[in-house]
């Protein structure tokens, strides 16, 4: 591998989205989880969901600054490193990503604003109301993003002219083939990842026998959620597969690690090997025949298109997206386990009796941001060599600068994320051992003496599954 200045400028770029995209991951079911806790809290009048608000409040706007510094370096990357890239498809591109900070980052950083300062300041419809809108400033952003980055992967709406794409179609441009269930997928692990985040935490604090009564309301909610859209994710990443085979057939090759020529059948299901690119096959393979063609176009005896189908020039990396997507899908099956097992233990009223349940869930918080970096490696690696599929290789979309300027500016970037984000991290964590202190609330809040509905525990925790 030659670590020119294109390599680099890859490398670095991986590097700071790597860094960036577990915030937005974690903030976008974050706000959510907060939203749902308010309304809980308006509905039932109990303190708790209060305290867990403005509690979790606090670890978002931590979070949600990381995000913003790590999405502004990657801002400037794309006119340093990546400029012929902004030059080609910047008509496109540009819009969508504007279109992002204008419905969205304003959206989450305005309201964002009340519910860190409104507490006792504001009435508590309209803290509800600041939080429902941070949560649906994150679904503008998560969608401005997804619908970006699925037009790279496959682009629609445009015409080339002078070797430059322009709009044509806006709505086919924000609405390309491979969005619909990119979208879904993505925010179903946004959502996932928190309710995680959230379940180790309470089981956390039982393991310790601090907010006991707070963490069983997490761990509740938490369960009540992943139950839910663990199973609800594992459909739509099998329906993104399929637009996958139908959209970017060279990424299903290197996923499946299917080097054969030719759609005949039957293919099996690698479980492990080591792909051999230079010699084009795969070693010390372990695979169960007939499957990957009942999974991927739902026959017995169904085939796609192998590696050897398209140009060495054209194919993408085969081992980071084919051990990637195996690692994505080894985490989703550990976090069904784990739901599961939470909600079964819930179901007959021995839930925070276990302790080994409770060990294994307070170590659970880092799954989902690993399964998200996994499924970003497989898409992105899966892409090339393409930065536009079919318009702008990566090889040529880079900036004329040296190597050296890039290594200097990536070595600086490992300093300085290491620095800032450590602290970050320190800090929350602090915030998370400290837990959530109770706050009585004010007489000018109006906050209800005694719940304005029958809402129960379990209520609680299905309001979270459905609308979380």
């Amino acid at each position: 591998m030659e670590f020119d200045a294109v390599m680099l400028a890859r490398i670095q770029f991986a590097f700071t989205i790597a860094f960036h995209i577990i915030f937005p991951s974690f903030t976008i079911g974050l706000s959510a989880w907060i939203a749902t806790l308010l309304v809980i809290w308006r509905r039932t009048g109990k303190d708790r969901y209060r305290d867990l608000a403005r509690f979790w409040t606090k670890i978002f706007a931590v979070s949600f600054g990381m995000g913003v510094v790590s999405g502004i370096v990657m801002s400037y990357e794309f006119g340093t490193n990546w400029s012929h890239f902004s030059h080609v498809v910047g008509n496109v591109v540009s819009p969508l990503i504007g279109y992002e900070v204008l419905t969205a980052f304003f959206l989450e950083a305005t309201f964002l604003g009340i519910l860190l300062f409104g507490w006792n300041r504001v009435p508590p419809g309209l803290l509800t109301l600041a939080g429902i809108l941070v949560a649906v400033g994150t679904l503008f952003s998560a969608f401005w993003i997804l619908s970006a980055n699925s037009w790279m992967q496959y682009p629609v709406g445009h015409a080339i002219e002078d070797g430059i794409a322009v709009p044509k179609d806006w709505l086919a441009i924000a609405f390309s083939p491979t969005f619909p269930f990119r979208f879904v997928h993505m925010v179903l692990a946004a959502y996932i990842t928190t309710s995680f985040v959230v379940i180790a935490t309470g089981a956390r604090y039982l393991l310790a026998g601090t907010h006991k009564e707070h963490a069983m309301t997490m761990l509740k909610m938490g369960i009540g959620l992943a139950v839910v859209l663990v199973p609800a994710q594992i459909i739509a990443g099998d329906e993104s597969g399929r637009d996958v085979l139908k959209y970017q057939p060279e990424k299903l090759a290197a996923i499946e690690a299917k080097w054969d020529a030719g759609t005949e059948g039957p293919v099996p299901l690698v479980l492990f090997a080591w792909p051999d690119e230079a010699g084009e096959r795969n070693l010390y393979e372990i695979s169960v025949p007939h499957l990957a063609s009942i999974i991927v176009t739902r026959s017995y005896d169904g085939g796609f298109e192998g590696l050897k189908d398209f140009a060495a020039e054209d194919r993408p990396p085969v081992v980071l997206p084919f051990f990637g997507f195996r690692a994505m899908v080894g985490l989703g099956v550990i976090m069904l386990v784990l739901a599961w097992w939470g909600g079964i233990s819930w179901a007959r009223g021995r839930l925070g009796q276990s302790r080994l349940y409770l060990r294994l869930a307070s170590w659970s918080w880092p799954v989902g941001f690993l399964a998200v970096l996994s499924g970003w490696i497989v898409a992105e690696v899966g892409r090339q060599p393409w930065v536009a599929y079919g318009i702008l290789r990566t090889k040529d979309a880079a900036s004329p600068i040296s190597a050296g300027q890039v290594a200097t500016t990536l070595i600086l970037f490992v300093i300085v994320y290491g620095i800032i984000f450590s602290a970050g991290l320190i800090y929350m964590n602090r915030l998370i051992r400290r837990g959530p202190s109770p706050e009585p609330a004010t007489p000018s809040e109006g906050v209800p003496s005694r719940p304005l509905t029958g809402a129960t525990g379990a209520e609680a925790a299905s309001g979270t599954a459905s609308g979380g």
